[in-house]
């Protein structure tokens, strides 16, 4: 029963504590701590991101004011901004951020079945990066360019339901394209590609191990045509032909035949050059495909605009990557508890009714459900169209 419990924990209900706990042992997060555990920093940081929290002087003032209400939130300690400052300082990163990825795990089978734009019965993965702008004299260890420090969150997502599968945080210098050796192919799978991933021994790696990609090409790159196909120009296609690369180096990195597919976007007056190693789709899906890589610029939107992963509570590098992968532990546990409840709401508005509902005794629930905004279809251009 939820009567007289937090909407806050009802929350963390669905939060897997028993694997927490693995990943705690797993690097040892809990040794000579007595008072303030890793569960308790989790559970204060998760707090600040649904509450929309500045600082760790505002986590401390909220929560003791509401001291009454911390036991019944699962907090068991004190709430100190040193405290806190010290756990993000000390406790390793890599707590959370295995702990983000059994949450990954669990959404992304909770939305495997999500329709796709396309009638495709393969997984379809976007990589892409956004970077977070720092502070220079803050964050030293950032680095970028001599004048900015930033960082890099490298992010591989199922697009079938908008769910992060691979998230790297790297200083903003790591170029994109070295991701591509982090990741291990799925063969049959589709990996949509910006032109900065454009890497032709990469690209052949993918190609040997089965998986698809499609990517964009750059004006530069030479090719000799082998064959041309027909094509409908009224939907915007302009050519599909199989070519292989013409200058020397391309040609030793891709040995392959390759199809490049040119198209023209009549609302912004734009040609696009694909490439893929698919012989077999429509050369028109392969362009909605493309297409479809946008859900992930709209994630980083997202999680920009309504997580608190721009300002951070911390400034060394296992403070700023603990508050990112506990924020983004917070929006797939969200993804989770929509999914779960089948609350026809987005995110957004999901993480609203939260923010100012942790310490009410209501039934989740009947929280979403009864909220009017449950009976309104408000279209938001910045929300990710399947959550």
């Amino acid at each position: 029963m939820n009567a007289r419990r937090t909407v806050f924990s009802q929350i963390m209900d669905y939060f897997p504590s028993h694997q927490f706990r693995k990943c705690i042992k797993r690097y040892q997060g809990n040794y000579k701590m007595q008072k303030f555990s890793c569960y308790d920093q989790f559970l204060c940081m998760a707090f600040a991101q649904l509450t929309f929290r500045e600082s760790l002087r505002d986590i401390e003032a909220c929560l003791r004011s509401r001291k009454e209400k911390l036991y019944h939130l699962g907090i068991r300690a004190n709430i100190s901004k040193s405290t806190l400052a010290y756990a993000n300082e000390t406790r390793d990163w890599r707590i959370y951020a295995d702990m983000a990825q059994v949450l990954i795990s669990r959404a992304r089978e909770l939305y495997a079945k999500d329709p796709f734009i396309l009638d495709l019965e393969e997984t379809v993965y976007a990589l892409d990066a956004t970077t977070i702008k720092l502070c220079l004299s803050l964050f030293p260890w950032a680095h970028f360019r001599s004048k900015n420090k930033a960082i890099k969150l490298h992010t591989l997502m199922d697009l079938k339901g908008s769910i992060p599968a691979f998230i790297r945080i790297t200083p903003a210098k790591i170029q994109e394209v070295t991701m591509l050796d982090h990741l291990i192919p799925e063969p049959g799978s589709f990996y949509i590609l910006d032109r900065g991933y454009l890497d032709f021994s990469r690209l052949y790696t993918l190609q040997q191990a089965s998986a698809f990609f499609v990517i964009r090409g750059k004006a530069k790159v030479k090719y000799r045509r082998l064959y041309s196909y027909p094509v409908d120009k009224s939907t915007g296609l302009r050519s599909d032909q199989t070519v292989v690369f013409a200058l020397p180096k391309a040609a030793r990195d891709y040995p392959d035949k390759i199809r490049r597919i040119r198209f023209f976007d009549k609302e912004h007056e734009r040609y696009f050059t694909f490439l893929t190693n698919n012989f077999s789709l429509p050369a028109l899906t392969i362009a909605q495909l493309y297409k479809s890589r946008w859900q992930i610029e709209l994630f980083f939107k997202w999680i920009k605009q309504h997580l608190r992963i721009k300002a951070f509570f911390g400034t060394s590098e296992n403070a700023v990557k603990t508050q990112i992968w506990i924020a983004i532990s917070v929006y797939v546990l969200i993804a989770i508890i929509k999914k779960r409840l089948k609350v026809p709401l987005s995110l957004y508005n999901i993480l609203q009714i939260f923010s100012v509902s942790v310490f009410e005794l209501v039934p989740i629930s009947q929280l979403l459900t009864e909220s009017e905004y449950a009976s309104k279809s408000t279209d938001f251009s910045n929300q990710l169209s399947l959550l």
